[in-house]
């Protein structure tokens, strides 16, 4: 069996025009399967060719049999290449294993299955798969973790010769989360606007580009509450209150269900030093330090525990569970005095 591939690898294969037989993409993160989808077909077909070498059928409109016929035919041009979206919809997919013995030289096949968490999915156990790793490429995309948005974003912007402080940062990555095509599309979008003079990315920039608040989101607002500082704290779900599309009760609450959960976490980490918390935690040492340290001083272990307990509840409250009718500010109002005090 081949090599599993990363992201990076396949693109710079797939850019120096080395080619496997099939590529095989696949999973819940949409942002890399479709930029290395775009990658093959770019690369391995000219642009005035595109229109007689390049066939894309879907995987619930076809069978395997009409996908197999096409990948065998020979290309009017260097190569031919299909494109299969869809793929986990494919009536017996599991007969592409006896094409993929003897695949057509001249013929790049990608099968393309993007999924949500409980889509159908592409069976990794099958023959076709085992034989399409051993001669070509299988990646699977998985879903960015929240913590690793930070790494992501400053490596962007530091690829294209900018700095990017830690407040920016963190409120890009708080603002927007994990979807990553989203993610791409607002920082690009930032980039191309600045002037050959901007070498750093500030907190002004983000909220005129992206339109981000630098004072009232998600990020001030959970620095608020780890330094129990209630003005600001009811000033900025204030804010959330009269800007309720882009700052939804139930955004807040997994952010805040996240933030209190790591402090819970640290105080059972195997020693107490910033180091050891922040690999126990899976974050970076400056974030123990700005963070954790601070609201572990201020929140007992118990009063944590309450808190996380209080967040579910108001989490079930917001959906109206339990026939609760407290509207969203008041639920959120009562959940900032109850960590307040």
């Amino acid at each position: 069996m081949g090599k599993e591939l990363t992201y990076q690898e396949i693109l710079q294969a797939v850019t120096e025009r080395q080619f496997k037989p099939i590529y095989v993409l696949m999973g819940e993160e949409a942002y890399y399967i479709d930029r290395l989808q775009e990658a093959i077909v770019s690369n391995a077909l000219p642009e005035e060719e595109r229109d007689f070498c390049l066939t894309t059928l879907y995987g619930g409109d076809t069978t395997t049999h009409d996908v197999i016929n096409t990948a065998r035919a020979f290309p009017m041009g260097t190569r031919m290449v299909v494109v299969v979206k869809d793929a986990q919809e494919l009536r017996d997919i599991e007969d592409l294993s006896v094409y993929l013995q003897n695949p057509q030289p001249t013929t790049v096949l990608v099968l393309v299955s993007k999924y949500g968490a409980g889509g159908k999915k592409l069976d990794r156990r099958k023959k076709y798969m085992a034989r399409a790793a051993e001669i070509g490429v299988v990646f699977e995309s998985k879903k960015v973790s929240e913590k690793n948005l930070g790494g992501i974003i400053a490596t962007f912007f530091r690829e294209r010769g900018l700095t990017a402080d830690v407040k920016s940062v963190s409120l890009i990555a708080d603002s927007i989360g994990n979807d990553l095509t989203r993610l791409y599309g607002e920082m690009n979008k930032l980039v191309t606007t600045l002037t050959p003079d901007v070498k750093a990315i500030t907190p002004e920039l983000v909220e005129q580009h992206i339109g981000i608040s630098k004072d009232y989101n998600i990020y001030e607002f959970i620095n608020a509450l780890i330094a129990k500082d209630s003005f600001k704290a009811f000033q900025i779900a204030k804010y959330f209150d009269d800007n309720p599309k882009q700052n939804p009760i139930q955004k807040v609450l997994v952010s805040l269900f996240g933030t209190y959960s790591q402090i819970m976490m640290a105080y059972y980490a195997p020693g107490k030093d910033r180091h050891t918390i922040a690999q126990y935690l899976g974050i970076q040492d400056w974030q123990v330090e700005k963070n954790i340290f601070p609201a572990m001083r201020n929140y007992s272990a118990a009063k944590v525990l309450s808190i996380l307990s209080v967040i579910r509840d108001t989490d079930e409250k917001s959906k109206g569970f339990g026939g609760s009718k407290i509207s969203d500010s008041d639920l959120l109002k009562q959940l900032v005095f109850f960590i307040l005090h």
